[in-house]
């Protein structure tokens, strides 16, 4: 695929041709921290917007758009837990029975948009207007709306409408090529439960069940994602990798530049931009010196600016998996993984440019709410989740709101993910095992807003030393009811017709979860994070434990903004990507203006 070699060179080439920006200089007009989905983003708009400003954008990875692991769909996932991977951990989580979980953000050109499982959906329009109702004038579902459309060119598709998706924007995106025959049961199954077909998810109302568009350039059929943007980029933008920023520098209480991990100092004129997701941004603020004077001193790092909110407000997705055996005429993508022949064949097939199991990426898709379960189920959720928050944060209160109506027929509480292959914490069938060559589906759930938060945080001055995340998982009574509902529905949609007709064998949580207690264990043993954690930085006003404003500036010093999924100041019931593309395209409007 060494078509990326001249979209490298000239990124290169057009840092040194502008003879204002000097790509071995040491002062820059803005320094972007962090190359990932939200830097590249902004980085490449303010270029074509401040074509007088030079740009400098740092990115601790290496490029890896010459992998095959990020740019094959069907290879989605494989780089998680490798090189390009952080490979970041969680506490040991008490809600978890005490398990340590992953944490998965990208270390590489593109950030986590390079390892995600290119998953493109929007969450509802109320949601988005939520953020303005928290003191952000301006951020509401339809600014949101038109910067998330700037970012995509949807290629035409009779399974989904017009309504929800751009046309001009760089990154591709198209509803895939490959439908596996299991997977053709799960939409009539999902309208037998009740749920209503979707064909038009991305236009602010996404209940319902749906096929939904993917990440994938429609010409070669490979990963669409944040370095596309680099094609938009003028002159006066630098891309350095393999740089890793230690700290932000401030005179008083201006950000003056940066100091990388080897002891350069680099030098920003007008602005430090932070995009370094939603645990390296807080990280990097505290050891900068601004956050909570309890956590810098205990870290050894002198405070600037008192900012309790940085790092808090911790907000992930959680998901749980049930799985099941396909009878023998059915084929998943698990057969690239147990039959080396076939798998080679499909990657021939993939390279050639033709038709193969290497393009699958395209789940089905429900979003819906407790009561499409029933309305006790709604009722019973909605009485613990309020019964167990007696002092709600103005967060707290939007997901109580959620819960109930008018908000019950436009906010989605739980997502339901029809993945072909197996998905499981106990792993694919050991070669030794009867079960071994099996091929599996997997039905994932995910509670859309949790009420547990946690935290990130240093404990050392040094950048080598990662921050402690502590996410809280099923802190909250309402987080493991809701996930027990979840998992119980799932199996409820296994069950029915024409979808049970398709497997033989519940692999996870398997016949022998029958009881609460059973499936609480369950619950607690399997439940992963699903990599979408926002918040830490969170867009709320100060008072509230917000760090920074409107405008994306931090509290309290100058020259210094941040942009990224850590701003977004309440979870929404969607995956991340679009959302961060989103800030970054909205962030790019806010400074442009300022600086015009």
């Amino acid at each position: 695929m060494m078509f990326w070699l001249t979209l490298t060179l000239s990124v290169v080439i057009l840092g040194l041709a502008e003879a204002k920006c000097n790509a071995n200089g040491t002062a820059f007009d803005f320094i972007i921290v962090g190359g990932g989905t939200a830097g590249l983003a902004v980085s490449a708009r303010l270029s074509l917007s401040l074509p007088q400003s030079c740009i400098l954008v740092l990115e601790a990875g290496p490029d890896g758009r010459d992998e095959p692991g990020i740019y094959i769909p069907g290879r989605k996932g494989s780089t998680i837990g490798g090189k390009y991977d952080w490979n970041l951990t969680s506490t040991p989580q008490p809600g978890l029975s005490s398990r340590v979980v992953p944490q998965t953000r990208g270390k590489v050109l593109g950030g986590t948009s390079a390892l995600n499982l290119m998953v493109w959906d929007r969450a509802s329009a109320q949601e988005f207007d939520a953020w303005e109702g928290l003191g952000n004038p301006g951020w509401n579902w339809k600014s949101m709306y038109k910067a998330m459309l700037r970012v995509e060119n949807f290629f035409p598709s009779e399974e989904y409408g017009e309504e929800g998706v751009g046309h001009r924007g760089p990154i591709q995106t198209l509803i895939n090529r490959i439908l596996p025959e299991h997977q053709k049961t799960w939409i009539p199954t999902m309208n037998f439960l009740g749920m209503e077909s979707n064909l038009e998810s991305l236009g602010g109302y996404p209940l319902g069940v749906m096929r939904q568009p993917t990440n994938i350039r429609e010409s070669n059929y490979t990963r669409s994602y944040s370095p596309e943007y680099l094609n938009l980029a003028g002159q006066n933008l630098i891309l350095k990798l393999g740089m890793r920023v230690a700290k932000i520098n401030f005179k008083k209480l201006t950000a003056t530049g940066v100091t990388l991990d080897n002891g350069s100092i680099l030098t920003a004129t007008k602005e430090v931009i932070i995009s370094a997701g939603s645990f390296q941004s807080p990280q990097l603020l505290e050891l900068s010196g601004i956050g909570s004077s309890t956590v810098l001193s205990a870290a050894g790092v002198s405070i600037i600016k008192e900012l309790p909110g940085v790092g808090e407000n911790l907000q992930d997705h959680v998901r749980i998996m049930n799985s099941y055996k396909l009878k023998p005429n059915f084929t998943s993508t698990d057969i690239l993984r147990v039959n080396a022949t076939y798998a080679a064949q499909q990657l021939a097939l993939y390279n050639a440019g033709e038709v193969s199991l290497y393009d699958y990426t395209a789940s089905g898709y429900t979003y819906m709410n407790w009561s499409s379960i029933s309305s006790n189920t709604s009722t019973y959720l909605t009485n613990i989740a309020k019964s167990a928050t007696p002092n709600p944060s103005p967060v707290d209160k939007l997901k109580l709101s959620w819960l109930e109506a008018p908000y019950t027929q436009t906010v989605p509480q739980l997502e339901i993910i029809f993945s072909d292959g197996l998905t499981s914490v106990a792993g694919y069938p050991a070669a030794n095992s009867s079960l071994y060559g099996s091929l599996f589906f997997t039905l994932i759930s995910a509670v859309q807003h949790p009420l547990s938060r946690g935290n990130v945080h240093i404990t050392s001055a040094n950048i080598s030393t990662p921050p402690t995340i502590n996410p809280n998982y099923l802190s909250h009574p309402y987080d493991l009811a809701a996930l027990k509902v979840a998992t119980k529905f799932a199996r409820q949609i296994a069950d029915t017709s024409p979808m049970k007709e398709v497997w033989d064998t519940e692999y996870e949580p398997g016949a022998g979860v029958q009881t609460e207690a059973q499936w609480e264990n369950f619950v607690r043993k399997t439940t992963l994070s699903i990599y979408h954690p926002v918040g830490t930085c969170a867009m709320i006003t100060e008072k509230d434990g917000g760090v920074v404003s409107p405008e994306l500036k931090v509290y309290g010093v100058k020259g210094l903004r941040v942009v990224d999924a850590s701003v977004v100041p309440v979870g929404v019931g969607a995956h991340m990507q679009t959302v961060v593309y989103g800030v970054a395209e909205r962030a790019a409007e806010i400074i442009a203006k300022e600086y015009k």
